[in-house]
């Protein structure tokens, strides 16, 4: 049985191997979707990437298309170039597989270690932080968005006066020829 004093050194050690993987920058965008590459998920749950897929393989009804897919061989070879942790791929034979969210928390049960477990916690906040990291990006955008069309509408009279103003003066036009006098 694990004490308490035991737990909370073990959930120290998976969060400061979590943090020190950068586990939000394992988090890739593939196929319109937010996922996280085998072999990282293997490192973070501290088995090895056969063990890993070892487990997918015996659980494969627990890992529908949505959790997970395997990598096409351009995927892996764009990853592999815009990833440097994972350029050891680049000899291995196989395709990795790649696991949303909800995939990764999968391979928590289908592991069953502790570890996997507070692993799987950390892995979820991760994905909420970049989910919440995007929707903030996209309410700023909307923001300046609505702020530049109503600044526009405000400052159209300034802009408009400015105008008149850079506007070279219109010169009085002499008429060419003789004015009589008048008597």
């Amino acid at each position: 049985m694990i004490t308490s004093g035991r737990k909370e050194n073990l959930k120290s050690e998976s969060t400061a191997l979590v943090q020190s993987t950068g586990l939000a920058g394992r988090i890739l965008l593939l196929r319109g979707l937010r996922v996280m590459i085998d072999a990282d998920l293997a490192e973070i749950y501290g088995v090895t990437t056969a063990q890993l897929n070892q487990q997918v393989r015996r659980n494969r009804d627990r890992f529908p298309a949505d959790f997970m897919f395997q990598l096409s061989p351009e995927e892996k070879h764009e990853v592999i170039t815009n990833c440097d942790h994972l350029r050891k791929l680049k000899f291995s034979p196989n395709r990795p597989y790649a696991f949303t969210e909800h995939g990764a928390v999968m391979l928590a049960s289908v592991l069953s270690s502790s570890r996997a477990v507070e692993t799987s916690v950390l892995i979820v906040r991760a994905f909420i932080r970049l989910r919440q990291a995007i929707a903030n990006q996209r309410d700023l955008a909307r923001k300046v968005d609505l702020l530049e069309r109503k600044v526009d509408g405000q400052f159209e009279v300034v802009f408009e006066a400015l105008r008149q103003i850079m506007a070279p003066p219109k010169k009085k036009q002499r008429k060419i020829g003789f004015l009589a006098a008048r008597s």
